[in-house]
């Protein structure tokens, strides 16, 4: 890959990349860390990765990155009690968005993952699969799980608006 290609790689891929760090991580510091972490990669790999393969190369890397970053947190990580002080608070929506972005959080990793590099990002399901290390049907599997929960979670639209 030449450096014009490289810079091209920087222009395209960076705002996706961010995208689905981002609605994975939920925390914007953390996640411009992880981009640029995977461009460094890919600029270190520079002569050994094709223009063509560098959005999946870019992808798999900020995956796996997040990944790592996730299990690091969780395992220094305290457990925090649902309720304190004795009260509970109700969680009140006032747009779809709201409850989408709600209800992706409550997914697992895995279906969190494929369903927004499906659905957000556009892959197909083999793209997602060489990014997660997933079968197509793996993939398949996980996505329509998501999809289950999702409908389920947000049920008729009336009951949202």
């Amino acid at each position: 890959m030449t450096i014009s290609e490289y810079n091209r790689c920087v222009d395209h891929y960076s705002d996706g990349v961010f995208r689905f760090i981002l609605k994975n991580f939920r925390d914007e510091d953390t996640s411009r860390d992880i981009v640029q972490d995977s461009f460094l990669k890919l600029w270190e790999k520079v002569s050994e990765v094709s223009f063509e393969k560098a959005k999946s190369y870019i992808f798999t890397t900020a995956y796996h990155a997040m990944i790592d970053r996730i299990r690091k947190e969780k395992y220094m990580e305290e457990p925090q009690p649902y309720f304190e002080h004795g009260h509970s608070e109700e969680i009140g929506f006032s747009d779809v968005k709201e409850v989408l972005d709600q209800a992706i959080r409550l997914l697992p990793d895995i279906q969190r993952t494929v369903i927004l590099l499906r659905d957000y990002e556009g892959y197909s399901y083999q793209e997602i699969g060489d990014i997660t290390h997933l079968s197509d049907s793996q993939v398949k599997v996980y996505i329509y799980r998501a999809r289950v929960f999702l409908k389920n979670y947000i049920g008729k639209l009336e009951n949202v608006i």
